[in-house]
């Protein structure tokens, strides 16, 4: 198998060769690339010979075997709630080898929920070097496409949760808090390209307030220096430069002066800042005259002026950010460096300077063992995704290894892990757009899950997107844009219908009327699928509602979900909210309500047959 670039235990500035370590890990990637299909195989006899006398495979009569053919035979695809019972198992303290042969070390709490509650997904020691190492790719990368990153810093928020502990005394967390508070992060050896303005002590403040305050502090002290920005997702780094919008005042007191304000209690976290902010009355009037101007806007650029991108992730339902980061950066790329969740980092963009909708990512084989389930779109929708609970022997038999997929097709993502997870279903839909060698190149598209539904219709979130992002299109001529949204099925209503909360940003000095919100009402409901306008026509569905809603609502809508217990790196607005509580907090700050003021086209049959007539 390809070997892993090693990182330099005990390197300085004075001893890196950084052309050296780059060319290692590029040429990393080009071999296990290009032995996509052998390293696979590797990986997979590997998970299997090391587990092979866990319980979990031996239930299932694999009976030792590490070959491809009779594992795809005989092992089930799974979801969470499938292996739920052995995950509480472990969690409730059975130290015996369940699903893995090592030690699980902890649970990574994923976004994703089960019976309203985290899912948990297990891990092994060894994986956080796993982690460490896609990490250790994407700069390598980004640096053929921009030269010189090294001789800067990178602005990036990041943030940790607070833990919890299993019954069995097992800590359970967020990735990203597990990553961070690892040796791998807190230790890192000497290397420019994890050179940050944030000290780590910032970053591991349990206070979201001061861990925020001190990191946007320390990014503006070293303002010249920084040469990109960024959070993990768009709405962490919007989230920020709203953090800015409100305290800009208060930071440029502490520059002005060289204090660090009273609110920041943690002692860790004061003497990591002071090592950095100096009295610099300069630099305070320059941000004061900045945010002081009546536009925000190209802000980033403004305050640091050597940003050459924005690193965030703007995929999937983050993609409705982009507007907003545009306005805020005069334009900067915005990008998408790697693809990752709880249960398995998966792959790399090797393009990052490609557009947002173009954004692919290169699954690194050594990772896991990955095959892929294939989405059937609905007849009935044009972006329904028919996606089975639980398959069947037909069609747990249609998954193809990573090599095999066909560029175009949709599928499922498929994992078998080193910390015990065996043909698990991930839920996220990906996309063929190419290959890079023998390893493909996907878009993600979607998480499978529908988001919205009233009667027979089913609408997901890349569909709602889709029809969002068509409706936005009226308020163009009033210089307006939409910064978030969130959705609810109101069922109190007879018939029920689809409620949209929208909060906006507008620039534009011309009140925009009810009729063009009608309008946009109107445009979404023409982009949503024939069973969702046949139902409309039939009047099992009332019409479409857009609430427009004060400024900074959903900023409070993250505090609410913060103080629940969710974690602030892997927060994303919900696409639908049910939570009476939520859709009280959102109701209780609407400023107009406007609806499709008539039915959506519908005709029976298929479009395709009316194109024929």
């Amino acid at each position: 198998m390809p070997e892993a670039p090693k990182e330099p235990q005990k390197a300085t500035e004075y001893d890196y060769d950084l052309s050296e370590k780059n060319n290692k890990t590029l040429q990393f990637i080009e071999d296990v690339t290009t032995n996509a299909g052998q390293v696979q195989n590797r990986v997979l006899a590997e998970i299997l010979s090391r587990n092979a006398h866990v319980e979990y495979l031996k239930r299932n009569g694999l009976n030792g075997h590490t070959d491809r053919e009779t594992f795809k035979k005989i092992m089930p695809v799974v979801t969470y709630e499938d292996i739920q019972p052995d995950i509480t198992r472990v969690a409730n303290g059975d130290k015996s080898p369940i699903l893995c042969s090592q030690p699980i070390s902890e649970f990574l709490t994923s976004s994703g929920t089960s019976g309203g509650e985290r899912k948990l997904m297990p891990t092994i020691e060894e994986e956080l070097g796993r982690r460490s190492l896609l990490y250790s790719l994407l700069m390598p990368v980004i640096s053929q496409f921009v030269p010189g990153l090294d001789k800067g810093k990178g602005m990036y928020f990041l943030f940790i949760k607070s833990e919890a502990k299993t019954p069995g005394g097992l800590v359970a967390r967020p990735v990203l808090t597990s990553y961070y508070k690892s040796s791998h992060f807190k230790n890192r050896p000497y290397d420019p390209y994890t050179n940050y303005t944030s000290p780590n002590e910032t970053i591991l403040c349990l206070d979201s307030y001061q861990s925020m305050y001190s990191q946007m502090l320390c990014g503006l002290c070293q303002n010249k220096e920084v040469l990109r920005v960024g959070a993990v997702f768009a709405s962490g780094f919007i989230r920020a430069i709203r953090f800015l919008e409100k305290h800009w005042t208060l930071l440029c007191k502490d520059i002005r002066t060289g204090t660090l304000s009273t609110q920041i209690t943690d002692p860790s976290v004061r003497e990591a800042v002071m090592k950095i902010l100096k009295p610099d009355p300069k630099l305070a009037d320059f941000i004061e005259a900045e945010c002081s101007r009546e536009s925000w806007q190209g802000i980033i650029t403004r305050l640091w002026p050597n940003t050459k991108y924005v690193d965030v992730i703007v995929t999937g339902t983050m993609s409705q950010y982009i507007p907003t980061l545009d306005y805020y950066s005069n334009g900067l790329p915005l990008v998408c460096t790697m693809y990752a969740s709880s249960e398995c980092y998966f792959g790399v963009n090797l393009n990052p300077l490609c557009k947002t909708s173009e954004v692919s990512y290169t699954l690194i084989p050594t990772m896991a063992y990955f095959e892929f389930l294939p989405v059937h779109r609905n007849n009935g929708g044009i972006n329904s995704i028919s996606m089975p609970k639980s398959l069947n022997e037909k069609e747990q038999q249609e998954l193809v290894d990573l090599v095999d997929v066909k560029v175009g097709q949709e599928y499922e993502l498929v994992v078998t892990t080193y910390a015990g997870l065996y043909r698990y279903r991930v839920g996220d839909v990906l996309r063929v757009a190419g290959f890079k060698n023998d390893a493909p190149k996907f878009n993600f598209i979607c998480r499978k899950n529908v988001v919205l539904s009233i009667d027979s219709d089913k609408t997901d979130e890349v569909e709602l997107q889709n029809a969002v992002k068509n409706a936005v299109t009226h308020l163009m001529p009033f210089n307006a844009h939409l910064t978030e949204y969130t959705s609810y099925a109101d069922t109190k209503t007879i018939p029920g219908h689809y409620v949209l909360y929208w909060e906006l940003n507008i620039h534009g000095s011309t009140p925009i009327p009810p009729s063009v919100y009608e309008d946009c009402c109107l445009t979404i409901e023409e982009s949503l699928n024939t069973v969702y306008r046949q139902n409309r026509v039939c009047e099992s569905i009332g019409p479409l509602e857009i609430k427009i809603v004060e400024v900074g609502t959903f900023d409070k809508l993250m505090d609410y979900a913060i103080s629940l217990g969710a974690s602030i790196n892997q927060y994303k607005t919900p696409r639908c909210v049910k939570f009476a509580p939520i859709v009280e907090l959102l109701n209780s700050r609407v400023i107009s309500s406007n609806f499709s003021p008539k039915c959506p086209k519908w005709t029976p049959g298929h479009k395709q047959w009316i194109n024929m007539n």
